[in-house]
């Protein structure tokens, strides 16, 4: 179909948008599912007080993954074959999502205090069930805290029971690196802005695409109703 200069780069526009939602939805869900089936993990999920974070954190990575994954093949089908409907079903669930990470970046800003116990409470049960069990995907989920908090463990530097999940310290270090529940604490107290930031920029990329999305639905009708009847 004849689609004018703006409505071909909508359509770029949602393509890409949609491989990078695809690919960030599957990696989610996979990694959802892998910690919920892994013979390591399973039994995290007989419920109980000292694994509910995990647990609820598990099944948000489930079932968002799979929500961005449906999102992005309704996107993607839609953008490709100048599918209306498909477009309109895409542009549906993205206004749901987009809903979703305002009001869970305003939340997690006001009650930022209590997101940031959740999470070091989420970080020492990982830190609990790696010792408890050693398995490689909790040492790869300590090491994403360690390195991206740049902490270590429970007693910061002196913490030898995660020392190889660790950054690389020197001598100095051992007694400098701080431990990662306060890490997580402070970090979520004195950086609220850049978090509510992050969702309201995620925001703003998926109203983005929204936008494209209507000019380039608009664009497929008026198409449909200039084109010749037979």
């Amino acid at each position: 179909m004849a689609l004018d200069g703006c409505g071909q780069l909508c359509k770029c526009i949602l393509l890409l948008f949609n491989i990078i939602f695809a690919l960030v939805g599957f990696v989610m869900f996979v990694l959802g599912l892998w910690l919920r089936f892994s013979s390591e993990t399973r039994g995290l999920f007989n419920i109980d007080l000292n694994t509910q974070q995990f647990v609820s954190v598990v099944s948000v990575l489930i079932v968002l993954g799979a929500v961005m994954l449906l999102v992005a093949v309704f996107g993607d089908y839609g953008a490709c074959n100048e599918n209306r409907t498909a477009l309109e079903v895409f542009s549906g669930l993205l206004c749901f999502l987009t809903v979703l990470v305002i009001v869970a970046g305003v939340l997690a800003y006001v009650i930022r205090d209590e997101v940031g116990k959740q999470v070091a409470i989420f970080y020492m049960t990982v830190y609990a069930q790696y010792l408890d069990k050693q398995d490689p995907g909790l040492a790869v989920t300590l090491s994403m805290f360690h390195n991206v908090l740049d902490c270590c463990g429970l007693l910061g530097g002196l913490d030898l029971l995660v020392k190889n999940t660790c950054p690389k310290i020197g001598v100095w270090g051992t007694f400098t690196v701080p431990a990662c529940p306060t890490v997580i604490i402070n970090l979520l107290e004195s950086k609220a802005p850049l978090v509510i930031g992050l969702f309201l920029g995620t925001a703003a990329m998926m109203i983005t695409a929204i936008v494209c999305c209507s000019i380039l639905v608009k664009q497929i009708k008026r198409s449909h109703l200039s084109a010749p009847m037979y």
